[in-house]
Parts: C-alpha cells; structure tokens; sequence
C-alpha cells in the first residue's frame, strides 16, 4: 500500500486479505503461539500447496512471520494486535448470531400465532 492511499482503501485491502477461510484459520491456531507448518498442515487438512499459498500471503501482509530452523519451518503472529482482532470478530459474530437467533424466535412465535387464529 502506497502513498496517498486514503486509510479507508487500506482498510479495505487488509480485510480483503483476511478474507480467506484457511487464513482466518491459521490465524486462530496461531493465537496458541508459534506453530510448525506440520501442525497447521495437521490441524487444517488441505493441501501443502494450498496453505503454502495462504501462509505467503500473510506472510506477505506483514501479520505473520516465519522462521526455519533445519527444514523445520514455523510461524507466528507478527504481534499481539492480530489476536486481539481475531478477539473482536468472534465477539461480534456471536453478537450478530444471538441477534439472529432472538429474530428466529419471533418470527417463530409470530408464525404459532398465525396457526392459532
């Protein structure tokens, strides 16, 4: 991102960046610490080439960093504010869902009284 990019257009490429689900789970699994590529592989279940392609990504971004020590290679979050984010957006999902839940329960109410009449 350049200069002279307004804040809301950087904004918006970095949440478009986020916008994968294998790399909002790497996220999640990398708020336990640092975590070797053989664990995620494990825990995510794709193919290599595939989350070598999204850990590039994030690499890429500056969120993540990686270090190799042999043909061990590990990643971590680059800090704390990532965590922080990953945080926020399950408060705000479970909000959104406890919303969607308190709609579900009127329009069911609404529909048994329909019934009723």
């Amino acid at each position: 991102m350049g200069a002279g990019v307004p804040l809301y257009q950087a904004k918006a490429e970095f949440f478009r960046m986020l916008g994968h689900p294998v790399r909002i789970r790497v996220l999640e699994l990398l708020q336990d610490g640092p975590t070797p590529v053989r664990d995620l592989l494990a825990a995510i279940e794709i193919e290599p080439s595939s989350l070598s392609q999204q850990l590039s990504v994030l690499r890429r971004s500056g969120i993540v960093t990686s270090t190799r020590t042999g043909s061990t290679v590990v990643y971590e979050l680059a800090g704390g504010d990532v965590a922080e984010l990953m945080r926020a957006a399950r408060r705000i999902l479970t909000q959104m869902l406890a919303g969607q839940h308190e709609l579900l329960e009127e329009l069911r109410e609404a529909e048994s009284a329909e019934v009723a009449r």
